[in-house]
């Protein structure tokens, strides 16, 4: 850990004195998120009996804030050019905090919804530039092994949540775990205000008509999804495609011509930010699918408790977090596809293991595959976000850290959606977990599609830090990726 925090001559970022608060920052606010998401889950019952409202009404707690995370994290992206980065996540950390307050004070379920819609949007603005944030305030040389404490908090968020939320219930009514984000919430603030880095705001113009086609599209295909995961009648499902297909291709002729394009598609034109994306978007589709089957499985086929269930949750963030960041710190000095692509292989092995488990077959059983398929997905994730990243210019690493986010949220929740529509049409867990094994595997072929690109980028860039111009960048990027509209004092 020391090492993150040292700094060396020709290092970009911040100085290692300074990187302490700053990622504080981040931790704190990734965390509140994170667990939140995984946390308000147990309370639904609680809400719907104390509020009046049915379990199928409840559940739009959860849906809520999702969708509406969901719908803005390209939006914020694009924001934070215009506003910098610095004070939209202060902006996004402060409305999360007074969001909260008015969730735990609501007395009412309308007034429950209002606040949890704005909560997903001050999520929204931390996560959708919390990745780049890393890439500021850290120099070049680790920006994987900051990637890898990324991926240790959000995995620890996830295994965190439930147990935090457990706790609390049993000796505390629902409002109290809203409450809990105010203390570490004001602690975020704080730091994020005083250690962030300073950067010069980009001057323009704002695609206010491709933020509204984003959100369009990206809450449609959300509604689709939980439309389709709830057994609803496959003609909304539908129609919710529908729109999401229309905005879709209005947002992507509107990015062509914009000046300011919310999303520009030159980012694309790069292989491997490309590869990396769909190589995200696969595995997270896997492991959304498996994190809801796996439930079902573990429950309803082998007939574990909830208790035993959760015990054998528990191994898989806990891999990621042992895993993750030495794979980012690996990731700064071997080529990152190379430790994606085992890790990946690892996730297969141990999807094709779970779903090949039987009702005959006791807790160890289910334990190890679990936790291989944590190894796997913990060896995969910190090389992979770090191609992200360091595969396009600095200028853009907002854009890309918005769609790394939206990438992330839709792969997940497209793989809870796959699950209720597969069990819905009658078909065993197992078979879910069949489907999320070739996801991985579509992700693994992605992965080692862009091997050679990202070997002769990681060599090209140490050529560049051993000569004096070239110290501190690690950063190959395809000239192509920089848009023409770009201006010089832009981050």
């Amino acid at each position: 850990m020391k090492r993150l925090f040292a700094t060396r001559p020709g290092d970009d970022g911040l100085p290692g004195p300074e990187r302490r608060l700053a990622v504080l920052a981040l931790v704190l606010g990734t965390l509140m998120a994170v667990v939140d998401t995984t946390m308000i889950n147990l309370a639904l019952p609680s809400i719907a009996r104390d509020l009046g409202v049915s379990g199928a009404r409840a559940v739009w707690v959860t849906n809520l804030f999702q969708i509406s995370c969901a719908a803005f994290l390209l939006v914020c992206a694009a924001l934070s050019e215009l506003v910098s980065r610095r004070r939209l996540y202060v902006a996004g950390l402060a409305l999360f905090v007074c969001a909260s307050l008015g969730a735990a004070l609501s007395r009412s379920f309308e007034w429950l919804l209002v606040f949890r819609a704005l909560q997903g949007l001050g999520a929204a603005a931390t996560l959708s530039i919390g990745p780049s944030l890393y890439r500021a305030i850290f120099p070049s040389r680790l920006l994987g092994s900051a990637l890898g404490l990324s991926a240790l908090v959000v995995a620890g968020g996830y295994a965190s949540g439930p147990a935090l939320g457990g706790l609390v219930l049993s000796v505390a009514d629902w409002p109290w775990l809203f409450a809990l984000h105010l203390p570490l919430g004001l602690l975020a603030l704080w730091f994020a205000w005083r250690a962030l880095p300073h950067e010069p705001r980009r001057r323009g113009g704002f695609d206010g008509a491709g933020a509204l086609l984003s959100i369009t599209m990206l809450a449609s295909v959300f509604l689709a999804m939980d439309t389709l995961g709830q057994g609803a009648p496959g003609w909304q499902a539908l129609a919710w495609l529908a729109v999401c297909l229309v905005a879709g291709t209005l947002f992507l002729r509107r990015q062509r011509r914009a000046t300011y394009p919310l999303l520009p598609l030159s980012l694309f034109e790069e292989p491997r930010f490309r590869l990396a994306v769909s190589a995200s978007g696969l595995a997270f589709i896997g492991q959304g699918l498996a994190f809801v089957a796996l439930s079902f499985l573990y429950q309803q086929e082998m007939g574990f408790t909830p208790l035993q269930t959760a015990w054998l949750f528990t191994p898989w963030p806990l891999a990621i977090m042992v895993v993750g960041p030495l794979a980012g710190r690996l990731a700064d000095r071997v080529n990152p596809s190379v430790l994606s692509s085992v890790g990946l292989g690892l996730l297969i092995a141990g999807l094709v293991a779970l779903a090949r488990l039987g009702p005959e077959a006791q807790i160890v059983d289910g334990l190890w595959r679990t936790a291989l398929c944590g190894l796997g997905f913990g060896l995969f994730q910190p090389p992979n976000n770090r191609e992200m990243m360091a595969s396009v210019p600095k200028a853009r690493s907002a854009n890309a850290s918005g769609v790394m986010s939206t990438t992330r949220t839709v792969g997940q929740s497209l793989g809870v959606a796959l699950v209720g529509a597969f069990l819905g049409a009658g078909a065993p867990v197992q078979a879910t977990l069949w489907v999320g094994a070739a996801a991985c595997v579509l992700s693994l072929a992605a992965s080692l599609a862009r091997m050679p690109l990202a070997g002769a980028a990681q060599a090209q860039a140490r050529r560049g830090a051993s000569s004096p111009a070239g110290q501190g960048s690690t950063m190959v990027a395809n000239p192509s990726s920089r848009s023409p509209h770009e201006h010089s004092g832009q981050h």
